[in-house]
């Protein structure tokens, strides 16, 4: 049987509405859809790049706890607010993935659960046998 792990950011939220910040199956590990909430705090306020690269910082953090890496990203999904400044969440992404090159995914919502929250990301890494 492949063994389960839940990672915790010790969010309480994640109690609230029942998820985990990553889970990993095998040499799979998913990453739940991550802002740029800290506590009751919004990083980066009204600059989407910003928020991006702390996203990615929180990523990469869950990741680790989870045994894998930024180079193990295979997928990245990004859900902003204003697709009319895709570049600036794009110039993070690249920051963090120009060399590994993910497939990656960028749509636009009407809203996050907090309206100063420009951009969630959630990721899918594969860790090499």
């Amino acid at each position: 049987m492949i063994e389960r792990i839940n990672i915790s950011s010790s969010s309480p939220w994640e109690d609230i509405v029942g998820y985990s910040r990553a889970v990993r199956v095998g040499n799979i590990v998913v990453v739940a859809g991550t802002t740029a909430s800290e506590g009751e705090s919004i990083i980066g306020m009204g600059n989407l790049y910003e928020q991006t690269k702390f996203v990615f910082q929180k990523i990469e953090k869950a990741l680790r706890d989870a045994g894998a890496a930024m180079n193990d990203v295979v997928r990245t999904r990004m859900f902003v607010t204003d697709i009319s400044k895709w570049e600036e969440a794009g110039k993070a992404h690249a920051e963090f993935f120009k060399d590994i090159k993910p497939v990656a995914t960028m749509v636009e919502v009407s809203r996050l659960i907090h309206p100063d929250l420009l951009i969630e990301i959630e990721v899918t890494a594969v860790l090499k046998n």
